[in-house]
């Protein structure tokens, strides 16, 4: 984790794509978080994600607007 992660921390085995941007508050509504995915905004793990049911576990991170977090 780099200084600039914010770690979201879960207590299930994983969190969805659209759910994390929405935990996050990076976005309001599951519709915002399509939108961002389906336009290429997102990056997980570094590349390009368009899937919103992508699985992310502890240690996985996705980036958004600038922003990077951590699943921990």
């Amino acid at each position: 984790m780099n200084s600039f992660e914010k770690e979201l921390k879960i207590s299930t085995e994983y969190i969805t794509l659209d759910a994390a941007l929405k935990f996050s508050n990076v976005v309001s509504t599951g519709g915002e978080a399509k939108m961002l995915i389906a336009s290429g905004q997102v990056r997980v793990n570094g590349e390009i994600c368009l899937q919103r049911g992508k699985k992310l576990r502890p240690g996985d991170s996705f980036e958004v607007s600038g922003e990077s977090f951590v699943i921990v």
